[in-house]
């Protein structure tokens, strides 16, 4: 997978192992966290459901109005295929806002296109980490990393990675913070 700013706009390719402390910069600050983004599988995923569901809904929209009313108002069904095209491009866009972080005392994850949300997890406030994966997803082999926290506010989801991914993310999580919490 590639790394930098959550900003990249680059594809996924292949996985690299995240660093797992904080990199000194030169001046003495911190280095900016290795950024992970997410695997392509889930975009892949994302795209067949839209246009299984707008492709249903084009087919609605051409028979039903064009059976019951005339062929003109078959012509409803070029709104849904609009809609389908946008669809395509904001999946896209979305998929590649999508990265998270490991760093020494806390887990970064970063989304959004238009409204860019940024959500900081620290290790020691996790209580519990699961990694979930429904049929559809178990199809093109994604799982799902679900963090929960103390506060319900705080609690965050990283969708689409690859099992083996989640699984160790799970791992790692839990044991940074069995780590960070038996230090409180």
């Amino acid at each position: 997978m590639e790394t930098g700013s959550p900003h990249d706009t680059g594809t996924a390719d292949a996985p690299k192992t995240p660093g797992t402390a904080d990199v000194p910069a030169a001046d003495g600050g911190t280095a900016e966290p290795e950024w992970r983004a997410l695997p392509p599988g889930l975009l892949k995923m994302r795209r067949l459901l839209l246009v299984v569901w707008l492709g249903l809904l084009t087919l609605a929209a051409a028979l039903v109005p064009g059976l019951l009313a005339g062929p003109g108002w078959g012509a409803f069904a070029v709104l849904p295929l609009a809609l389908l095209l946008w669809g395509w491009v904001m999946l896209e866009r979305n998929w590649r806002s999508w990265r998270y972080a490991e760093r020494s005392d806390d887990l970064l994850i970063s989304r959004g296109v238009l409204w860019h949300e940024e959500t900081v997890v620290p290790y020691g406030r996790m209580q519990l980490v699961e990694v979930t994966s429904g049929p559809v997803e178990r199809h093109f082999g994604l799982a799902s990393v679900q963090l929960h926290t103390a506060a319900a506010a705080t609690d965050a989801t990283i969708p689409g990675l690859d099992p083996a991914e989640a699984e160790r993310l799970r791992d790692r999580l839990t044991e940074l913070g069995e780590a960070r919490s038996a230090g409180l």
